[in-house]
């Protein structure tokens, strides 16, 4: 039940590899095993405690579908060279959702999401939300326990939608000046981002900017894919460079609201980034630059009807998601709260940020090429490029890119081994980013384009308190 509060339940005990997952087993509770990955670190050999002589897994384990459970979401955190756990994982895999169909609740929906989502890939805040009822069913919950748990979400969730509110004066604000009534009404999703990588209430500032650059990027994106010639876009981006108000005569008329509205949100992020005692904006406002300058690659790629490399695409395509950018943002957001040196190590796009750039831009890819969006003619997405690279069918494409994405989870759960100290609160910050995509692009569908899938979401995280 710790796992609702979002804190790991052992601390820095120090459990042998073999001690923790026969914890793991023996407890029985699936839940645990992501605050394990996060607290203690541990070799994929451990799983060789519950193979036989013959080298295979022992069949007792699936006379317990939780203690499988628990083994299929402890391999989920598996790293680059680890054969075993996937091996496990193919193992675990099949055997649940052979028993999936004679399970009852709360095992059942628990399998259910793990076989949908593995645990260690979860947004924490989300998966809560559906175990707390569950926990009720589980042999010795702690009352009390539930009931601090739906307390701490409905204060949280009150703060939450004041921010909302706030926000959305902000974007009625922006969205009247502007006049750019082709861009997408996106302000509550971009939140909802912010959230998922700060969702605690001290952490308001670097949520609300987070969520406010996410959506000047949106508008940026759908100026250059929707609306504007490459000429224009030209004129806009050197304007971008310049970053002055004298620059506004390169913007094309209906741009200019724009620009200098732009240069005003900037100025209200500096203001509030100094008044708070956090880092200057420069860093902020060079990323954004180069951002402009991604946007601006890939509209003269498509001018030249120029279909890349996947090497090549797939390099600008993730750099050009924002993804990079705003984990820089979340750095300078935070200032002297994060770890000395966070700002320089997110400058240098290590790579778990480059693994959650790369995650995203190939999720939503497959999104896309499953169900196209109407622009004005994108440019070839990472599908296309591999199928024209590699002569091979839809089908075959999505699967080596599925493959890709496998590996950029196990960059991810790598970084949440290698950086154990100073470093690991802001590797966790960028690994929230990550766990956020698949509530995004995950079943193939893009929820920011088509946002009405996260309808239900959002009404359950901010509107719909918790019984109690």
């Amino acid at each position: 039940m710790m796992y609702l509060f979002g804190s790991a339940f052992f601390g820095n005990m120090d459990f042998g590899y073999l001690q923790v997952f026969i914890f793991i087993y023996k407890h029985r509770s699936p839940l645990h095993v992501f605050n394990y990955v996060n607290e203690l670190t541990f070799h994929a050999d451990v799983f060789k405690t519950f193979k036989g002589e013959d080298g295979t897994f022992n069949h007792d384990i699936t006379k317990d579908p939780k203690g499988l459970l628990c083994f299929y979401n402890a391999a989920y955190v598996l790293t680059h060279g680890e054969p075993l756990l996937e091996e496990a994982i193919s193992f675990t895999k099949y055997h649940l959702e052979s028993l999936a169909p004679s399970l009852v609740s709360p095992l059942a929906e628990q399998v259910k999401r793990a076989l949908h989502v593995p645990l260690p890939r979860t947004y924490r805040r989300l998966e809560a939300l559906q175990y707390m009822p569950e926990y009720e069913k589980e042999v010795g919950y702690n009352p009390t326990l539930l009931e601090l748990a739906k307390l701490e979400f409905n204060l949280l969730q009150s703060v939450h939608l004041k921010e909302l509110k706030a926000i959305s004066e902000w974007y009625n604000d922006l969205s009247a000046y502007v006049e750019l009534s082709f861009a997408r009404d996106r302000v509550v999703e971009c939140y909802l981002w912010g959230y998922s990588v700060f969702y605690e209430e001290e952490y308001s500032l670097e949520r609300m900017i987070f969520a406010k650059c996410t959506f000047v990027h949106t508008l940026l994106d759908d100026i250059n894919d929707v609306r504007a010639t490459l000429v224009e876009y030209r004129k806009l981006d050197t304007a971008i460079q310049r970053w002055n108000e004298s620059a506004i005569s390169l913007v094309p008329d209906y741009l200019k609201k724009f620009y200098n509205k732009l240069l005003m949100c900037f100025r209200e992020f500096e203001d509030e980034l100094t008044l708070n005692g956090r880092y200057p904006i420069d860093h902020i406002k060079k990323t954004f630059q180069q951002q402009s300058k991604f946007y601006l690659q890939e509209a003269e790629w498509l001018h030249q009807n120029h279909k890349p490399s996947f090497k090549d695409k797939l390099h600008l395509a993730a750099m050009s998601t924002g993804v990079t950018a705003l984990c820089v943002y979340t750095m300078v957001c935070m200032g002297d709260g994060a770890p000395k040196g966070a700002l320089e190590w997110a400058l240098g796009y290590p790579d778990v940020i480059m693994a959650c750039a790369k995650i995203g831009r190939l999720m939503n890819d497959l999104a896309g090429s499953s169900k196209h969006r109407n622009n004005r003619g994108d440019v070839a997405n990472c599908v296309d490029c591999y199928v024209s690279e590699h002569k091979v069918t839809d089908k075959v494409a999505f699967a080596a890119i599925d493959s890709m994405i496998e590996d950029e989870w196990k960059t991810t759960n790598q970084a949440r081994f290698e950086h154990r100290r100073e470093l690991f609160p802001v590797v966790q910050r960028v690994v929230n980013f990550t766990l956020s995509l698949p509530v995004y692009y995950g079943d193939r569908k893009d929820a920011f384009t088509f946002s009405t899938h996260l309808n239900g979401i959002i009404k359950n995280l901010f509107v719909k308190p918790i019984p109690i």
